[in-house]
């Protein structure tokens, strides 16, 4: 007997030579929670655990092309963005977004986790105004909100102001990612905060004593995305991503001479 096909899941996002992060984090997430994964490249970089050495944007036409053979042909039941660089392409991607009925997850992804910038010049202004009105759910860190939203958060009351400021720009939801608030690294957990404006909800993780987190901001945005194409509702969605990026950061190992990638096999892997 012939099973049905997987839920589809498309990640708009650049591409992470190393391997722990970008496109290459999402579709190891997505495998290892049972969809099939697809990629739009927006761009494409050379990075190690040590920093992005340099990155290179595809062309528009490149992007637009990726993606409608994928969506006119394939199709697609969730739709995760992340890296998207420069001002034009994070236009071009909003556009093809425009449109589409199915779950779109946000990662304004601005910063690798070594500082380098991946979000360019005024491509905040076009994420802020044109793709995150299209969000189903929106995954910015800390420092992410303060770019897009121009807020400082320093305590978890300030997580709050975040929320309703991100939720201005138009999403669904907010989930407002608490692993960077200053002083974070004294408390036994980490906390996330889900808003859609009218009932917030938090997400507690324990706070594991690991280095290796490279990839963390997008494997929690592919997971929920996968989560989301599977058919929960975004509270749901986000505890079980939440979950698992928990796992894949305890398990997450050393590569190079720098910072490791969190294990996306970490369900499965023995050692």
């Amino acid at each position: 007997m012939t099973l049905p096909p997987p839920a589809r899941v498309l990640t708009v996002a650049g591409s992470d030579s190393g391997g722990g992060a970008g496109i290459q984090a999402d579709l190891k997430t997505m495998l290892a929670l049972g969809v099939h994964g697809m990629s739009v490249i927006t761009a494409v970089t050379a990075q190690n655990s040590l920093g992005v050495r340099g990155s290179w944007d595809l062309p528009q036409e490149a992007v637009r092309a990726q993606f409608r053979a994928v969506v006119d042909d394939i199709g697609v039941q969730a739709v995760k963005t992340g890296m998207l660089g420069s001002a034009e392409l994070a236009g071009t991607v909003a556009d093809l977004v425009t449109g589409l009925d199915v779950p779109v997850v946000v990662d304004p992804v601005g910063v690798s986790k070594h500082g380098d910038s991946l979000l360019r010049g005024d491509a905040p202004d076009v994420v802020r105004t044109r793709l995150l009105p299209l969000a189903t759910v929106a995954t910015p860190n800390l420092d992410e909100v303060t770019r897009l939203t121009g807020i400082v958060v320093t305590d978890r009351e300030g997580m709050r102001a975040a929320a309703d400021a991100v939720l201005a720009c138009g999403p669904r939801w907010a989930l407002v990612k608490g692993g960077h608030l200053p002083g974070a690294d004294r408390h036994a957990e980490c906390a996330d905060l889900l808003s859609d404006g009218r009932t917030e909800r938090w997400f507690h993780a324990p706070r594991h004593a690991n280095a290796h987190t490279h990839g963390t901001g997008c494997t929690l945005a592919s997971a929920l995305a996968s989560y989301l194409a599977l058919g929960h509702e975004v509270p749901a969605a986000v505890g079980l991503a939440k979950s698992y990026v928990t796992g894949a950061i305890a398990a997450g190992f050393p590569l190079g001479a720098g910072i490791g990638p969190v294990d996306h096999g970490w369900r499965t892997r023995t050692r």
